[in-house]
C-alpha cells in the first residue's frame, strides 16, 4: 500500500480518530481506576479490541468474574457483530488473506459504519483502502486507552460517567449516517424493533430478538431496499 491509500483513509478515519481518543482515553482512565496501568491498557485494546466490551471488561475485572462469565457476557454484548458480517460479505469478497482475517477481527461499530458508507477513490483497490481504514481506527482506539491510563496513573480523575462517551460517540455516527444516506428505512425499522423488544421484553434481554427481528425484515425488504 502507498501513502495515497493511508492518506485518503486518514481523512474518512477523522471522526472516529476524534472520538477513539476521547473514548479510548475513558477506557483507560477507567482501567487505572481499578488497578490496571498502562502496558494492560495496550495489549487488552491490541488483542481483544471490543469497545462496549472492553468498558464491560473493567466491571468484570474488578469483580474478579469468573472466566465462563466472561466468555458470556461478551459474547451476548457483541453478537450484534454476527449480523455486521452478514451485511458485508459481498464487500469482503475482494479481500483475502490475513487481510481479511485481520478485518473480521477488528471490525467495530464505527469501523462498520465507516465502511458501509464510505466510497473508494477512482483507482484504489478496495481491499487496500478497507484495511487502511480498520488498521487505522485501531490505531487511535490504542493510543487513546494508553494515554487515558497513564493520565489516570498521574492524575487524581473521578472516573463516574466516562463511560457515556461511548454512547456518546455511536450517536454521533448514527446521526452522521442518516444525514449522509437518503434511505431512512433500515434507521427507523432497526429503532421500531428494539423499541418493541425493549417494551416487550425489558433492558436485560431485548438485544438479541431485537437484532434477530431486524435482519428477518431487512432479508424481506431487500428487493425494495436494492433498488
Amino acid at each position: 500500500m502507498n501513502r495515497h491509500v493511508w492518506a485518503a483513509a486518514f481523512r474518512v478515519t477523522v471522526p472516529v480518530l476524534i472520538g477513539y481518543l476521547a473514548i479510548g482515553i475513558a477506557f483507560g482512565l477507567m482501567l487505572e481506576a481499578v488497578g490496571y496501568h498502562g502496558v494492560w491498557a495496550f495489549f487488552i485494546s491490541l488483542t481483544i479490541y471490543a469497545g462496549s466490551g472492553q468498558y464491560l471488561g473493567v466491571s468484570l475485572l474488578h469483580m474478579g468474574a469468573a472466566l465462563s462469565q466472561v466468555a458470556l457476557l461478551t459474547l451476548l454484548l457483541n453478537f450484534r457483530h454476527m449480523f455486521y458480517g452478514l451485511s458485508l460479505l459481498e464487500k469482503f469478497h475482494s479481500v483475502h488473506g490475513l487481510k481479511k482475517l485481520y478485518m473480521i477481527f477488528a471490525l467495530t461499530d464505527e469501523t462498520y459504519a465507516l465502511l458501509t458508507s464510505v466510497r473508494v477513490p477512482a483507482g484504489m483497490r478496495p481491499s487496500y483502502f478497507y484495511f487502511a481504514i480498520a488498521l487505522l481506527d485501531q490505531s487511535y482506539w490504542i493510543l487513546g486507552s494508553v494515554i487515558g491510563s497513564v493520565a489516570g496513573a498521574l492524575l487524581n480523575f473521578d472516573t463516574t460517567g466516562v463511560d457515556f462517551a461511548m454512547t456518546a460517540l455511536f450517536v454521533v455516527i448514527a446521526v452522521g449516517q442518516w444525514k449522509e444516506n437518503p434511505q431512512h428505512l433500515p434507521a427507523i425499522l432497526g429503532g421500531v424493533c428494539t423499541f418493541v423488544s425493549l417494551s416487550l421484553i425489558g433492558p436485560d434481554n431485548f438485544l438479541l430478538p431485537a437484532l434477530g427481528a431486524i435482519t428477518v425484515f431487512l432479508l424481506a425488504m431487500r428487493p425494495r431496499l436494492d433498488k
